[in-house]
Formats: C-alpha cells, sequence, structure tokens
C-alpha cells in the first residue's frame, strides 16, 4: 500500500512555525534554532504566501551580506511556493521535492494550510522508490 502525506509521513495537523512577511531575517532563524527546524511558513490571516528556509538564509541573506536584523521576510522568502494535497501520495510530494531540488513542501488541505513536509521525513523505501523513477540517487 503506497503511503500518503497525512497521516503517513507528517501525522496530524503539526504546530506550524509561522511568521508574518514584516518579521526580520533574525527572528526567523531565532525561531527555526529553537524549534529545529530549517523553514518557517509566511504567512498572512491563514494564508501562505511563501517559505523561508535555510538555504534562503545561504543564498538571499549570508552570502550577499544582508544585515539579518533588518532585512524583512518579505524581501528573502520564496513567494508563492509549490504545494502538496495532504491526501497526495508520499511519492508525489518527494518527487516534486527531488526534481524541482528543494527540502521542505508545505502541505494543504481543504485549501488551509495543515503541515510541512520535509526530505527527511520520508523513509527510504520512498526514496528508493523516487530514485527508480529518476534513474539514479539526487542529494539535496
Amino acid at each position: 500500500m503506497e503511503r500518503k502525506i497525512v497521516p503517513d509521513v507528517i501525522g496530524q495537523k503539526q504546530l506550524l512555525l509561522e511568521l508574518p512577511g514584516t518579521a526580520t531575517v533574525r527572528d526567523a532563524a531565532r525561531r527555526m534554532h529553537d524549534r529545529e527546524v530549517g523553514a518557517v511558513l509566511i504567512t498572512n490571516r491563514g494564508r501562505l504566501e511563501g517559505i523561508f528556509t535555510e538555504r534562503d538564509l545561504l543564498m538571499r541573506v549570508v552570502a550577499p551580506g544582508r544585515d539579518p536584523e533588518i532585512t524583512l521576510l518579505k524581501d528573502v522568502m520564496t513567494k508563492k511556493p509549490d504545494t502538496v494535497e495532504a491526501d497526495s501520495p508520499a511519492t508525489v510530494a518527494l518527487s516534486r521535492m527531488t526534481e524541482r531540488r528543494y527540502r521542505h513542501l508545505p502541505v494543504m488541505k481543504d485549501g488551509q494550510l495543515f503541515g510541512i513536509v520535509s526530505r527527511r521525513d520520508f523513509t527510504g523505501e520512498d526514496i528508493s522508490a523516487v530514485e527508480d523513477v529518476f534513474g539514479h540517487e539526487q542529494t539535496l
């Protein structure tokens, strides 16, 4: 039986790390550190506007020399990120993350933000199934 995103991969509704686009990068980094997560969802009145990840921190803030104390998330987030439906097969989400080269994917349920799935949430069996499709291992 093929695993589904919910509840097989991420379980029931998660306590999500959400911040507004007006929050600073420093605030996001501290909260990501405290929660031991690699991404924060940028929301406005419950609506997903973007995602800010460890990779965004490196590529859009640190490398170009931006000041995290004053840089706003709305200026460095990935806008309108891809999402996956909660009832999607796990391999669909993992394939999308592998093909498009990202590690975090917001999960929607009934039009609402429900959770987030990370590449590390998947089992070796899921990864093997996706590697069979791509013909080789993809490292992210």
